[in-house]
Parts: C-alpha cells; sequence; structure tokens
C-alpha cells in the first residue's frame, strides 16, 4: 500500500513512476522482505533462546532418529514467525491489499500461522505432548479451506474459467467441477499445508523447496495477470492475479533471509508455525491462478514427503512391514546413511528440475 502513496511523487521526482509496475515491486518485494527477516532473525532467535523455545527431539518413536538429531537439541524452534512478519510486512508496503487475491493469501498465512503457533505452544508447554491433535489440527484446516473454497466459488461466477480444472498438457480439456470446486479448494489448501509440514525435518530442506516454489509461482501469477502473456500461452487469465506475484516475491525474498539462520547447522526452525501457513499459501495461489495441478510439479518434494508417510502408513498396517526404514522419505536416507546436507542438496535439485518442467508445460 506504500507505493500508493510514493506513487504520485512521479510527477515532482523523476524514476517514481516505476513503481506502478508490478515487476519493478516484486523486485522491491523480495528485498524488502529478505532485509527484514535478516533484521529481525537474529533479535528473534535470542527471544527465543531466552524463553527456552527449544527443538524437543526426544519426541519420537525411533532410538536412531533420536541418535541422529541429538545435536538439534535446544535449537529454537517457531523461527517461523520471522518468515510470517517479513511476508506481511513487504506485502502490505508494496501489494495492493485491496486486492481479493492478496487479502485471501493474506488471510490463509494468518489463520494457518495462528493454527501453527497454538499446535507448538502446547509441543513446548506440555511435555509428553505432540501438539494439537490431529482431528483439531484437520478440523482448523478444513474450516478455512471451507471459507476460501466458497469465496472464490462466488467470486469465479463471473469468469469463464471459474470452476474449470485446467490439466497440463491437455488445455483444452477444461471439465467444470461446479459445486465440487470447493471441496477441491479444500483438499488442496488441506493437503499442501501438511505436506510442507511434513517435509520440514532436515535444515533447510522445507525453507529452500519452498522458495523454489515460490520463484516458479512469481512468473506464473505474472503470466496469469496479464492478458497478452496469458492469451499467447492459452492459459486463464484472471484480472488481478498479477499482484500476486508481488507477495510470492515476499515469499521467496523471507524464504531466503530465513535460510540465512536455517541453513546447516540450524540455528533456527521454522516450526509449524512456518511450515503450516507456507504449505497453505502455496496451495492457494496453485487454485486461484488456476494451475491447481501444477502443484504436483512445483511441490513434488513435498507431496512425495506426504505420500511416503502415507504408504508407510498404509503398508504396516495391511503387511506388519515397513516399506520405508523410516517416514517420510528424508529420514529413509539418513538411515541409509546420507549426510543430512547431501539429501537437502539433493531434494533441492529435484524441486528446481520439477519446477522448471512446470514452467514448460504452460506453452505445451
Amino acid at each position: 500500500m506504500f507505493y500508493k502513496w510514493i506513487y504520485p511523487l512521479h510527477d515532482y521526482f523523476q524514476g517514481f513512476e516505476l513503481i506502478r509496475y508490478i515487476s519493478f515491486r516484486a523486485g522491491l518485494a523480495a528485498i524488502t522482505a529478505f532485509l527484514i527477516s535478516l533484521l529481525i532473525g537474529r533479535q528473534v532467535i535470542k527471544i527465543l533462546r531466552r524463553y527456552k523455545v527449544s527443538e524437543d527431539t526426544s519426541k519420537t518413536y525411533s532410538e536412531k532418529l533420536k541418535d541422529l538429531h541429538k545435536y538439534k537439541k535446544d535449537v529454537p524452534t517457531m523461527g517461523g514467525i520471522i518468515i510470517l512478519i517479513a511476508i506481511i510486512i513487504s506485502t502490505l508496503l508494496w501489494c495492493n491489499i485491496f486486492n481479493i487475491y492478496v487479502l485471501m493469501v493474506l488471510f490463509t498465512a494468518v489463520w494457518l500461522g495462528i493454527l501453527g503457533f497454538f499446535d507448538d505452544y502446547i509441543k513446548l508447554t506440555q511435555s509428553h505432548s505432540s501438539g494439537l491433535t490431529s482431528t483439531s489440527k484437520l478440523l482448523f484446516q478444513c474450516g478455512l479451506g471451507l471459507i476460501i473454497g466458497l469465496v472464490l466459488y462466488f467470486h469465479f461466477q463471473n469468469i469463464d474459467e471459474g470452476t474449470k480444472l485446467v490439466i497440463p498438457f491437455f488445455k483444452e480439456a477444461r471439465p467444470d467441477l461446479g459445486a465440487f470446486y470447493v471441496l477441491m479448494v479444500m483438499f488442496f489448501l488441506v493437503g499442501m499445508s501438511n505436506a510442507v509440514n511434513i517435509t520440514d525435518g532436515l535444515d533447510g530442506l522445507a525453507i529452500g523447496c519452498t522458495v523454489i516454489a515460490g520463484l516458479a509461482f512469481t512468473l506464473i501469477t505474472y503470466i496469469v495477470g496479464r492478458v497478452d502473456f496469458s492469451a499467447y500461452l492459452n492459459v486463464p487469465y484472471i484480472s488481478g492475479a498479477g499482484e500476486l506475484s508481488i507477495f510470492c516475491s515476499a515469499l521467496v525474498g523471507a524464504g531466503l533471509g530465513f535460510m540465512w539462520f536455517n541453513c546447516y547447522p540450524a540455528q533456527t526452525f521454522m516450526g509449524d508455525v512456518g511450515s503450516l501457513p507456507l504449505g497453505g499459501i502455496l496451495g492457494i495461489i496453485a487454485i486461484i491462478v488456476k494451475q491447481e495441478l501444477l502443484i504436483f510439479f512445483i511441490g513434488s518434494i513435498f507431496i512425495v514427503e506426504a505420500i511416503s508417510v502415507l504408504l508407510q502408513v498404509v503398508v504396516f498396517k495391511m503387511f506388519r512391514r515397513r516399506l520405508f526404514l523410516c517416514a517420510p522419505i528424508h529420514h529413509h536416507f539418513q538411515f541409509k546413511g546420507w549426510p543430512e546436507t547431501k539429501i537437502t542438496m539433493r531434494f533441492f535439485i529435484i524441486a528446481a528440475i520439477m519446477a522448471l518442467c512446470s514452467l514448460i508445460t504452460l506453452k505445451l
């Protein structure tokens, strides 16, 4: 919103007219969020240490995992607060906050951030607790999905492609989901929120993959928000969605700033207060820009991590055997003897390649 106050100055100072361009504001949003993360990061970590808001690595049934992660004991958690503060401030400065899509994404971030905060708080204050019950967490996530789904369903009634599902590689086949669109919104929002939460198990892994996904969505939201680019690539044009590229840039900048403290060996972990909203943000952005199925490319690491947990549970219940040495799958590779940094970097490589593949599908 800050840009609307300073833009009139272009009548007096040459160069201020650049503020009206989304691409310019997106760059400013990324830099602003990055600097905010760096500036407040160290102070937030000091506060978390002072109040002993630290990771408890003993809350796991695997003795081997306890041993592998024993060095993480007493590392401050809930560092996701740094990311949220940086994203929100940068968005308020450089976005049009009256844009309905920006408001929905901010609402999603705040709702899931509060949910994650209470989940982390319960874990920290109750020694034998794993946080909110799965049912409670799912209920609040579904509630958010229902609200966002209904808002988008009625909002998209005036848009031709509104409740249609765009299928990569088959752009002409766009089935209209009708009222089932609301259920799809709930599924993607809840699924991605939990998927990023599951991935957050190694230093820098979840935030690094989020930054890569954020870069992809920065470009996609910019394309979808322009009539000429969307027409050329034969993707749905969503008026006003271009503002989300500024939000995505802020996400990238905040994520990079947080990685400064979260890379191996981590000085802080994001906790549920960071992972839950980040996943929800990625899910809701994919839905708004009508590229829901591209999340399987852009968020491939998150989805594989979540599926590995699901398969581990199903196979164990059916056959009383474990499919992986440990789930989620990044722990499987740890158990095989891979160093944590090698797992993280290889997952980054896969995430980057899959994100590039998602961009290629826009032209096909």
